[in-house]
């Protein structure tokens, strides 16, 4: 099912979590605010809306790494009714995809729910005191062609790094809808 992500709910202040990647490394948000904020991400491998992004997601985030954004993304998927999100083909998704973003399995869907994610990909665009200042798209190209795109989430976060604030102009992103348990 095709959903879309509500509007941004400026200031609202991201509950912490702790969550470990397809290894058993834990990450916790809260030491990963850094000066810049911090994307937290919300996707899946089964999803055709973020297989359709994969590559320009992996690209945006490297660059917002390299200038200090730090990026996360939770898999809040039931996997156990979808296999193909599972710990082992998060792993592979990640490698096929270059992900340099630490991918977290969110086991019992707590954060997922705390923090009202609603479809993969789901985008919350945090300043350095955990406030959300964006919850949009990753650009205007959907799943068509993105040689003319407008990187939406790419230019948000820079202007988050530098402000504090996000755009009061935010498109929603779109995908499939989380699978609860």
């Amino acid at each position: 099912m095709l959903l879309d992500t509500p509007i941004c709910d400026f200031g609202w202040k991201a509950p912490d979590f702790t969550l470990k990647d397809p290894d058993g490394t834990p990450f916790t948000m809260s030491q990963h605010l850094g000066e810049k904020g911090l994307l937290v991400m919300f996707i899946c491998n089964h999803c055709p809306y973020v297989q359709a992004i994969a590559e320009r997601l992996s690209a945006d985030t490297r660059t917002l790494m390299s200038e200090g954004i730090n990026v996360v993304a939770v898999m809040s998927n039931d996997y156990r009714l979808v296999p193909a999100d599972s710990p082992a083909n998060m792993k592979r998704f990640a490698m096929q995809h270059g992900f340099a973003f630490p991918y977290l399995v969110d086991e019992d869907q707590a954060v997922g729910r705390a923090f009202g994610a609603v479809c993969t990909p789901d985008f919350f665009g945090l300043n350095k005191r955990g406030e959300l200042q964006y919850r949009g798209r990753l650009d205007d190209a959907r799943m068509g062609d993105s040689s003319k795109r407008q990187p939406e989430l790419l230019i948000a976060m820079r202007q988050i790094a530098q402000t504090g604030n996000g755009p009061r102009e935010q498109v929603a992103s779109m995908g499939c809808s989380i699978k609860w348990r």
